[in-house]
């Protein structure tokens, strides 16, 4: 996963608690309503999405940021391991219904590996839930909202962008994640984040009604193929087979 010396931890945190921040987990907070089951979030950074789901089921979050951990939001009480790949194969067998994994796997090599360890956690049926970065996405973000031309056209040659926070982004796309997983989950929903709101100015983001009005814009294009496609991230979720 991204080295510690990568990550600009406290700019990523401002980013999150900024109304844009705030509108991305609210969307996938939308599509994760899960009452009683035992999560995993692997990666799980501030602990955002672990916290909310732990209001309601028994969680399971693993992040090897020691820094990110300083910020931790634990207003719910959910199992926190520091680590990766080592602490997820110390978990058992078929005990999860859910696994979380959101914008990781972009930092990791191993990519096979980390989807054989998750059909291994996951109960019969289970769900996994990941968000990825989407290259049409990103493009029109770097064109558009940022003209940034010269990484818009990187990108289009298949080169890798570059996070302010996280450093170098190793995309891969849905043909990709296919293989990783080899056959053995299959995705039930598919669902675009970040459509329109990444491509406003940023002056309009902090109207007191933004984030309301648009979360319903957001929601009512998300399933959308045509604005699917240009969104920033994919969030998919698939079932174990």
């Amino acid at each position: 996963m991204a080295e510690e010396m990568k990550i600009n931890i406290k700019g990523y945190w401002d980013a999150v608690n900024m109304p844009w921040g705030k509108l991305f987990y609210k969307l996938l907070e939308n599509h994760l309503d899960y009452e009683g089951r035992n999560i995993l979030d692997f990666g799980s950074g501030f602990g955002i999405m672990a916290d909310y789901l732990a209001e309601k089921n028994n969680v399971t979050a693993i992040e090897p940021s020691a820094g990110m951990l300083e910020y931790r939001v634990c207003s719910n009480s959910y199992k926190q391991l520091t680590g990766g790949m080592e602490e997820l194969r110390k978990l058992p067998d078929n005990y999860f219904d859910v696994i979380i994994c959101h914008n990781v796997l972009e930092y990791i090599e191993n990519r096979e590996e980390v989807f054989e360890e998750f059909y291994r956690l996951l109960k019969s049926n289970g769900e996994l839930s990941i968000v990825k970065h989407n290259k049409q996405g990103k493009i029109m973000q770097k064109a558009v909202f940022e003209n940034d031309i010269s990484t818009a056209l990187k990108l289009l040659n298949n080169e890798n962008a570059v996070s302010v926070n996280f450093g170098t982004i190793n995309e891969y796309s849905g043909n990709d994640l296919d293989n990783y997983t080899s056959g053995k989950f299959i995705a039930r929903n598919k669902y675009g984040v970040r459509i329109f709101f990444a491509l406003q100015r940023n002056e309009f983001k902090e109207k007191p009604e933004w984030i309301s009005d648009m979360f319903e814009l957001e929601s009512r294009a998300e399933e959308i193929p045509a604005f699917r496609d240009i969104a920033f991230f994919h969030h998919i979720i698939l079932n174990k087979q």
